[in-house]
């Protein structure tokens, strides 16, 4: 303890303290005060105690690991997967169902308050019934260790050391039985050092798989035996394609794909409607979740056949197909053409006339639309991490929808930009979290806003 008088010693790297935590960061680490400074302290839930041994010390925050556990937190559970700690796939293992989504519900509110200065109430997470094996897509590096053993698994937190696994509790069993498949054949007659990434896509509802092997070259050895071992393991198998990646970044896929075997894609059903996936395509990782998310947004769009809606950021039309079959007119912008290529067939393959996809930027096709004197009724927007920009906004507002549906993955980017269109004249009503990525930090959101006149 200190004296009075006494000056207070820094703390500095391995030294040790008692503390409690009394919050979350936004990536799940137990906020602990000691001396005047902030120590994020990873596995430490909200009321427990420990004694933390400190592993950096900056000027105005610590970080620190757990030593010893003083006291639990009742909702702490047991991690499913025998790797919860070292792998950084799932940061929230430890916490229960309950607290996760507390914990998700409160990082939305929070930067609501924060960011966006808003004083608005934010609904309860909608969660899974069953929050495992829900992945539709694993995307999982290969390496070799310094013993020369071919290992495959998730990074390790902030690093790009391998945390080796025989499976995840967030694939699908298949995926992981696949996984399995790919790690054998390496090991008997492949070359690891070719390998960079494989890549599972697994449409849940038609079963269809795709399997995607991340090379450097295109010369990889023993490919046709791999082909041979796959498709009579897995007849669910519809493609097997080899991407070429010779960069030295962290880009995953190259820019060259060679159908090895089958299709050059797979589909899937959402909603009643058939969608085409491709390798480098999106679509949503949770398939379960998906449906409750597309459904909570037309529901708040409030759509009665006789609407005019954009989609902006429409990528392969998932949501603007969904809403078109209650609205008059959807139109669809996207800046990726394979994706404005694969709405359009989607469109056709669901015998869908009333919709139409423009491929440009979001801020230049707004404003082309208010050229054409194009009035939406509602605006849908499901923006990249980094939210929408300042013309598109602009865009936005001079088009006047009555109502925006705005879908995002970053809860500090949507109150941003809620912010800002509060300014601008939308109120923001209704503020939905759907976790669509359970034991992980993330969550998406659903927001509606209507024009305030």
């Amino acid at each position: 303890m200190i004296q009075k008088g006494e000056r207070r010693m820094a703390l500095k790297k391995n030294d040790v303290f008692t503390g409690a935590a009394v919050d979350y960061t936004f990536d799940g680490l137990g906020v602990v005060r000691h001396e005047g400074l902030c120590f994020f302290v990873k596995d430490l839930l909200k009321g427990e105690s420990a004694e933390i041994g400190v592993t950096a010390v900056k000027k105005n925050v610590g970080y620190g690991r757990v030593i010893r556990r003083l006291s639990e937190s009742p909702q702490r559970v047991e991690p499913r997967c025998p790797v919860a700690r070292q792998c950084g796939g799932c940061q929230l293992q430890t916490m229960g169902a309950e607290l996760q989504a507390e914990f998700k519900r409160h990082r939305v509110a929070d930067c609501f308050q924060r960011i966006g200065h808003l004083d608005v109430e934010v609904q309860p997470v909608l969660s899974m019934e069953f929050p495992w094996n829900y992945r539709n897509k694993v995307q999982v590096p290969v390496g070799v260790n310094r013993d020369g053993k071919v290992i495959s698994g998730y990074y390790r937190s902030h690093s790009h050391d391998i945390v080796d696994f025989d499976e995840c509790c967030l694939h699908s069993e298949l995926e992981n039985q696949i996984l399995r498949s790919l790690r054998s054949w390496i090991e008997e007659a492949g070359d690891p050092a070719q390998l960079r990434y494989w890549l599972i896509k697994h449409a849940f509802k038609t079963g269809q798989v795709m399997v995607v092997l991340i090379a450097k070259s295109e010369n990889l050895k023993g490919k046709d035996e791999l082909i041979g071992r796959l498709t009579a393991a897995y007849p669910q198998i519809r493609s097997i394609i080899l991407n070429v990646n010779g960069r030295e970044d962290n880009v995953i896929l190259g820019d060259r794909e060679i159908v090895l075997w089958g299709s050059a894609s797979i589909e899937e059903e959402l909603l009643g409607l058939r969608f085409q996936i491709s390798a480098k395509s999106f679509y949503q990782i949770n398939p379960v979740q998906t449906e409750v998310l597309y459904t909570k947004a037309i529901e708040l769009a409030g759509l009665t056949g006789e609407e005019t809606v954009i989609d902006v950021y429409c990528g392969t039309g998932t949501i603007g197909l969904s809403a078109a079959r209650k609205a008059k007119r959807v139109i669809g912008i996207e800046i990726v053409p394979s994706a404005v290529e694969d709405a359009k067939k989607n469109a056709v393959r669901n015998g869908i006339a009333n919709a139409e996809f423009i491929c440009g930027d979001a801020g230049v096709c707004t404003a082309q639309l208010l050229e054409r004197r194009i009035q939406p009724d509602v605006a849908i927007v499901d923006p990249p991490r980094k939210g929408l920009d300042g013309t598109t906004i602009d865009s936005l507002v001079r088009m006047n929808p009555g109502r925006i549906v705005y879908v995002s993955c970053d809860p500090a980017t949507l109150a941003r930009d809620c912010a800002v269109l509060n300014e601008r004249g939308y109120g923001v009503e209704v503020v939905q979290p759907v976790d669509m990525f359970p034991q992980t930090t993330h969550v998406e959101i659903v927001c509606f806003l209507f024009r305030k006149d």
